[in-house]
């Protein structure tokens, strides 16, 4: 049978998104449905969702439920894309002028637009401090 250790030591991917209408944060794990917490500040919600995962993960063992593990997806790095031929020009010029290939362009394109409109750490990190100063 596999202990609560076995499953602590899984990669479990945790979500931490603002609370937008509480303030503070709520973190959830996907893959583990129901397993959700809040807290007020970015140092907290991580112990709070670690501990939460634990009670969690020993409720289900407790219930004899069965417990789904992370899934392991492989990414290669590559996708293809079908675009209009005038945005491919577009891309094409436009990286010509920045002297960069166009698969380099692209990648600073959606880098770019991840950072300003993504939910990295660095967004929630600013929205923690945004909470701070009110």
């Amino acid at each position: 049978m596999k202990t609560i250790e076995y499953y602590m030591s899984l990669p479990y991917k945790m979500e931490i998104v603002p609370d937008i209408e509480e303030g503070g944060f709520i973190a959830s794990y996907p893959e583990l449905p129901g397993c959700i917490t809040c807290a007020e500040t970015m140092e907290q919600i991580i112990e709070y969702a670690v501990d939460a995962k634990r009670e969690w993960l020993a409720a289900e063992l407790q219930e004899g439920r069965k417990i789904p593990e992370p899934e392991n997806e492989k990414y290669s790095g590559q996708f293809k894309l079908r675009i209009p031929k005038s945005l491919h020009k577009l891309l094409a010029e436009h990286s010509k002028r920045e002297g960069i290939s166009m698969n380099q362009y692209c990648m600073y394109l959606l880098s770019r637009n991840d950072a300003l409109f993504g939910c990295g750490v660095a967004n929630l990190l600013m929205e923690e401090k945004k909470y701070k100063e009110i």
